[in-house]
């Protein structure tokens, strides 16, 4: 059922980038419409390079409002763009291939604590009926050893990709946002990093789930597989992942 207004101002922002992928984002943009248009203040669209118009002539419930880039930029780049549009005490940024079968945001919304910085459901992936596991700490070891048998997932992941993350906006600012260093992948490790170090947690909703159409370019393309490559090696050399890695050993020794 659509989500009823309420009297206080919509809390989430939400950002979308486009990569000519407008025929996925009207589905998504519906979704949002449908189940969540009580909690969406606007959702930012990122056209990050030239294609087709496919939402022309389209509206939701909420305004859509179009930034369209002279050349394009990564994929922090252009959610930290969207950001300086935002006014919302959340900024939510979501993947054009996510699509939503309930209210997942109201109850995400619900679950905030004072210093919760970062919210996400559970993401269930095509042909599957579980859950995607939920993310260690990224090491050489770890992604040899996740599709292993034996292989045993955190209880609470360390990190959440970035296909759907809802940040606080005062978390966001804080860490001024994500990385534009990294041109694609890495960057979302590096946020849920250095907001665990600033001090901010990390919440999911066990219980809420939102299903991912993947694409997996790094696996079909070496140009994308590269950037993964690049991103990982920037990752691994840099402060934030050095104090995150000593931050979890000191929570797991506490927890023993």
């Amino acid at each position: 059922m659509p989500v009823p207004p309420t009297a206080d101002p919509p809390p989430v922002t939400v950002s979308i980038v486009s990569h000519g992928q407008q025929a996925l984002i009207g589905p998504l943009l519906d979704d949002l419409d449908r189940f969540c248009a009580g909690v969406v203040g606007k959702v930012v669209l990122t056209v990050n390079i030239p294609e087709p118009e496919a939402l022309a002539g389209r509206a939701w419930r909420f305004p859509v409002e179009r930034i369209a880039n002279a050349a394009p930029k990564g994929f922090g780049a252009n959610h930290n763009q969207a950001f300086a549009h935002c006014a919302t005490p959340w900024f939510l940024v979501l993947n054009p291939d996510i699509r939503l079968d309930g209210d997942v945001l109201s109850p995400l919304l619900a679950l905030a604590q004072e210093r919760t910085g970062l919210l996400a459901p559970r993401i269930l992936e095509p042909g599957r009926t579980a859950p995607e596991p939920h993310r260690r700490l990224i090491t050489p070891r770890e992604i040899l050893t996740r599709r292993k048998p034996g292989y045993t997932a955190p209880a609470v992941p360390d990190w959440i990709p970035g296909l759907f993350m809802l940040l606080r906006s005062r978390a966001y600012a804080d860490v001024r946002g994500f990385d534009e260093r990294f041109f694609m992948y890495g960057e979302d490790f590096d946020l849920c990093a250095r907001l665990r170090l600033a001090g901010w947690s990390i919440r999911i909703g066990e219980d809420l789930l939102a299903r991912h159409e993947a694409q997996r370019a790094s696996r079909r393309s070496l140009r994308h597989l590269g950037w993964h490559v690049g991103s990982l090696l920037r990752v691994w050399s840099s402060g934030a992942f050095r104090r995150y890695r000593r931050l979890l050993a000191r929570e797991n020794s506490a927890q023993q």
